[in-house]
């Protein structure tokens, strides 16, 4: 699992999606990833689900519905754009979830 990945699908959601009534799914996350140049072009959607799997885990979104690959997602709560003081990067959390830095370098408590 590649942690950059998480960190872009989440700046993703936070500038795209940030609406907890607004759906939307892994295949327009895909598509908005494929347009960063920091992305793995090689990587298909099935590469990402354990991305996806991890987002949910940690609580920033929830499965709604699944047709075969696409998973459609809502997010729990508001997404918030933190700058983590230990390793000065940007990360976006929901509201509720653990104030922990996603880096996976870091782990800073915030």
């Amino acid at each position: 699992m590649t942690n950059s990945n998480i960190l872009q699908i989440r700046k993703i959601i936070f500038e795209n999606f940030n609406e907890i009534d607004l759906r939307f799914n892994n295949d327009e996350i895909y598509e908005l990833l494929k347009k960063n140049d920091n992305f793995d072009q090689s990587q298909t959607i099935d590469d990402l689900a354990n991305d996806f799997k991890k987002i949910e885990d940690d609580g920033l979104v929830r499965c709604i519905a699944q047709n075969f690959t696409t998973q459609w997602f809502k997010i729990f709560d508001d997404v918030e754009k933190i700058n983590c003081p230990s390793c000065n990067s940007e990360i976006y959390l929901g509201k509720e979830e653990s104030r922990v830095c996603p880096v996976s370098d870091c782990n800073a408590s915030l």
